[in-house]
């Protein structure tokens, strides 16, 4: 079995001008505080990922941090330029630098840290970059777990962006949550919107939401745990717990992600 999951070498890396690194209160309560300053060791998670069959991971946060790991781990990490909007034409010339010469597959945005929804005008230099390069826009849609408002995880902001950009392949994390039906609609709408599961287990889905993932949206959800925010050898016996039929759940741990990442194999 493979899968895709999420990772960061930080929270909040580097913490945006005149914010609070409020995300330190979601790894205090899962007793990850040292993960939360130092990041993710990938040579653990590596032979995590070993133990339980997970083939590939995406990682987020620093991205020269992410490059080396990459480096260090070809094949089995693929990494995800964190963008800072607040300086947005270095942004796009260092996503086109880390997509073209150290091979990361998305652009990853957490809108909650700049407090501007995804419809913001300030995003859409990036997306026309990535979607001219052929990498996948990842971001945040539902509640955020730091302490920031939630309203920019609208799911609703999603539709638009995907009209205005329907080339973008776009994978909303945290399924949407509590809004996860209107994440269910954006997602059936627009061809090339995903969702993905990070921060959620699975005994906790909402029932709307395992439906989707049996029936109708059977190839529009990716695998993701926010690793190690939540560890395999929890998440996967809850994934058995759900009884997907064969197809349904290679889709879900491993077919969906390639497609919506480009990823190969």
């Amino acid at each position: 079995m493979s899968g895709i999951v999420d990772v960061w070498t930080q929270y909040i890396s580097p913490t945006p001008p005149g914010v609070n690194p409020q995300g330190e209160n979601v790894f205090r309560n899962y007793g990850m505080l040292d993960v939360f300053h130092n990041g993710t060791d990938p040579a653990r998670m590596v032979e995590a990922m070993d133990r339980h069959g997970i083939a590939t991971v995406l990682m987020a946060g620093d991205n020269e941090t992410v490059a080396k790991a990459q480096e260090r781990f070809p094949g089995r990490i693929y990494g995800q330029y964190h963008a800072d909007p607040t300086r947005i034409m270095k942004a796009v010339a260092d996503l086109e630098h880390f997509v073209r010469q150290r091979g990361f597959v998305c652009l990853r945005i957490e809108p909650f840290m700049w407090k501007r929804a995804p419809t913001d005008r300030v995003y859409y230099p990036l997306y026309a970059k990535a979607a001219e390069l052929d990498v996948t826009f990842q971001t945040q849609v539902g509640h955020t777990g730091p302490l920031f408002p939630s309203e920019t995880g609208r799911p609703l902001y999603i539709d638009e962006v995907a009209l205005d950009f329907p080339e973008l392949r776009i994978v909303c994390g945290h399924i949407g949550w509590p809004w996860t039906e209107e994440m269910i609609a954006v997602a059936w709408k627009h061809r090339n919107v995903w969702i993905d599961t990070s921060a959620h287990v699975p005994k906790h889905y909402p029932p709307a939401f395992v439906h989707f993932l049996k029936t109708f949206g059977k190839d529009k959800v990716c695998f993701a745990t926010d690793y190690p925010l939540l560890q395999w050898d929890r998440v996967l016996p809850e994934v058995d717990a759900l009884e997907l039929p064969p197809e349904t759940r290679q889709r879900f741990l491993h077919d969906n992600a390639r497609k919506a990442f480009k990823l190969p194999g």
